[in-house]
Order: structure tokens, then C-alpha cells, then sequence
């Protein structure tokens, strides 16, 4: 039974981890830090505890969730939970004096390690939404994206490989590993919802969530636009995340049975009965009009599907993104100083493999020398 911890902002490079995490066990357990440990350690959280403790509690391959787990995983801690053994990816993880949060259970052969998911990670979110910039949606070079990797990376002409800005490649593997393969079955009440799950955050988990309360055997089909529809309605340089991510995000959620790549903007006949849909919801939110100016469930409406669904929550994309700007310095500063323990303990490992090089070639000259002595 393994037992993994979360630190901050719920991404689906977290979602792919737990999922390798979840691989390597029977059950698993999710510590999830407190604001005042990410904070002492790392720097002002995006998310508040109780938004991630709920956010991590919504990623299916998760059976159980510690709240206020301690930043550094010790013996104590897995025992107290009867964890065999703890997983993490292959970034490092250090304390605010620099130490890896993990070196206890590493030399006690109790830790496992499952690969990190390139192009994704905390503070390259947080970098998208300072700038907004449009170049996360497509693989082209962009100035405004130099600047963001610059603005993260200014402790030195070097990057950690843990922090510095990659690319997101998706692959039908990929997709394959997040979906549930899961054909709706009689009886099933097929619900549809659609719109841009940009951030995919605590709000669109408590719309879900409360979705998937309408019916006993729910199957919720989550329809997710292209980003250039995206970008039509939300405007500014919106979606922070492109359509492969928000894929991912989405099919992540417990409460996703399928996910439509692409989905039209307008609720058509069509669509409808492609998949024989019962149920068509759609939050509190504002509905924003189709190019033309019709309204997009005008044929849900018409049959008597359509559902209003007050999830309860008011959070949004975009109260999200103001989050980020109103504490953009502490933020900024936080990612640099991250960066710069990052690099030492890089530069720290690189001068170790560098004495042992050192050392094993002195060992062969000496062996050498002697031979030759004899």
C-alpha cells in the first residue's frame, strides 16, 4: 500500500503520477500538505487546503486521502498508515533548508520512484497565467514564452530540469492510460456536459460531482471545445491549458466516463443521438451564444433535457488566474528561489559523480603503476 504527497496546485501531471502510483499497489493513500507547510517550505499555495484535499479526493485512481500530511515523509509516517512503501516522481522534492524530503524512506529501501510527466508542473501554470500568452497552445516558439522561462530561471544560466518550461507531447497511450474504457451499460443514464475545463479546478469537480448525483448509474460524457472555441467566448489569451491537457485533466476526475475531443459548441440533434443522451447539464455559469448568435442548447431545450445545475460553487478559471496575479511577486519569487535549491542540489550531485570519476581513475593508475612495478 503505498502513500504519495501532494503539495500544491492539482494538475494532471499529479493525476499521471498517482496513476503510475496506484500501478505499483492495491491501495493508495494521499497525504496532502497543509497551507502553512507549502508555504514555510515552497512559497504561497495556488489552491487552499481544503480545495486540494477535494481535488485529490476526486482523481480515481485515489482510495484514500491524509489531510495535513507532514512535508517530509519519514518511517513514522508510513507506518502509522501500514504503507509498504512510498512513491514519487523522478523530480526531487527539498525542505526550506534544502534536504530531500524523502531521504529517510530512501535509505530505508521504503521509496519507489514513477516518471514525471514532461511539460507540466506548477510553476509553469503559474508562468501561463502571469503572461496569459497563447503560446502554450501550440509548439511554436514564442518571445512571450522565452520571457516566462527567463522570469522562472533568473538564478542562473542554467535550468532545473524540474522546473524550467517543456513541452506537453500527447500520445494515444497516453489517453488509452487516463480513459476508463467503459461502454455505457442498460440502465445507465447518459449525461452530457460540455464546455473548456480550462485549470481543471475544485469548481468544475463540485459541477460534476453534483451531476453525478442526479442519477443512480450515471455515465457523464464531458464534451471539451478546441481551444480556438475556447478563445471565441472566454477571450483574452484563453485557454491557459490546450485541448490535450484538458483532456487529460478531465478524464482524470472519477466522475468522467468519456470525454469528446473537439465537441461542437451547439448541443446538435445529432450529437444528441450519437450518443443517446438522457440528460444534457450545464452549471450556474453564463451560456455564451454560438458565431451566429443562437443559443447552443436551443435543441435540448426544445426536447426537455436541459438541467440547471447549481454545484455550489462559484469558483471560475478565471477568479483563478486574479489569484495569481494579485500575489504575482510572491509568486515569482517563489518559483526563483525553488529553481536555485534545485540547481544547488544538481551541482552538489554533479561535483559527487565528478569525485567518484576522480577517484576510479586514480584507482586504475595506481593498479597500472603497479603492475608495471611487478
Amino acid at each position: 500500500m503505498p502513500i504519495w504527497s501532494l503539495y500544491d496546485m492539482v494538475h494532471y501531471g499529479h493525476s499521471n503520477q498517482l496513476r503510475q502510483a496506484k500501478a505499483r499497489g492495491d491501495y493508495l493513500i494521499v497525504g496532502v500538505h497543509t497551507d502553512s507547510e507549502i508555504a514555510k517550505h515552497k512559497g504561497p499555495p495556488v489552491f487552499t487546503q481544503e480545495e486540494r484535499y477535494k481535488m485529490v479526493r476526486a482523481i480515481k485512481w485515489v482510495d484514500e486521502v491524509v489531510e495535513g500530511a507532514p512535508y517530509v515523509t519519514t518511517l513514522e509516517t508510513l507506518n502509522k498508515y501500514n504503507c509498504d512503501f512510498c512513491v514519487h516522481g523522478d523530480d526531487i522534492t527539498l525542505t526550506v533548508d534544502g534536504k530531500d524530503t524523502y531521504e529517510e524512506v530512501k535509505k530505508s529501501g521504503r521509496y519507489r520512484e514513477c516518471k514525471r510527466t514532461q511539460g507540466v508542473s506548477t510553476t509553469d501554470l503559474v508562468g501561463r497565467m502571469l503572461l496569459l500568452t497563447k503560446a502554450h497552445h501550440s509548439n511554436i516558439d514564442s518571445s512571450d514564452y522565452q520571457q516566462h522561462t527567463d522570469n522562472f530561471g533568473t538564478v542562473s544560466i542554467s535550468h532545473s530540469p524540474w522546473t524550467g518550461v517543456s513541452q506537453f507531447l500527447q500520445t494515444s497511450q497516453k489517453i488509452i492510460q487516463f480513459a476508463s474504457g467503459q461502454e455505457p451499460q442498460p440502465g445507465d443514464t447518459i449525461i452530457y456536459v460540455a464546455g473548456g475545463f480550462d485549470l481543471f479546478h475544485i469548481g468544475h469537480v463540485d459541477f460534476l460531482e453534483a451531476v453525478h448525483k442526479l442519477s443512480e448509474k450515471p455515465y457523464i460524457i464531458v464534451g471539451l471545445h478546441f481551444d480556438q472555441e475556447v478563445n471565441r467566448y472566454k477571450g483574452k489569451n484563453y485557454p491557459i491549458m490546450n485541448v490535450h491537457e484538458r483532456t487529460l485533466s478531465v478524464l482524470a476526475c472519477r466522475y468522467v466516463s468519456e470525454v469528446v475531443i473537439g465537441a461542437p459548441f451547439a448541443v446538435t440533434k445529432d450529437l444528441l443521438d450519437h450518443f443517446k443522451v438522457d440528460l444534457v447539464c450545464h452549471g450556474k455559469t453564463e451560456i455564451y451564444p454560438d458565431k451566429d448568435g443562437s443559443d447552443p442548447y436551443v435543441e435540448p431545450r426544445r426536447k426537455g433535457i436541459l438541467r440547471t445545475v447549481d454545484s455550489g460553487n462559484s469558483l471560475t478559471t478565471d477568479a483563478i488566474v486574479q489569484r495569481i496575479i494579485k500575489n504575482r511577486l510572491l509568486f515569482e519569487a517563489r518559483n526563483q528561489k525553488k529553481e536555485a535549491k534545485e540547481i544547488a542540489v544538481i551541482q552538489a550531485m554533479k561535483r559527487q559523480e565528478e569525485e567518484k570519476t576522480k577517484e576510479k581513475a586514480e584507482a586504475v593508475r595506481r593498479t597500472v603503476h603497479n603492475d608495471k612495478l611487478k
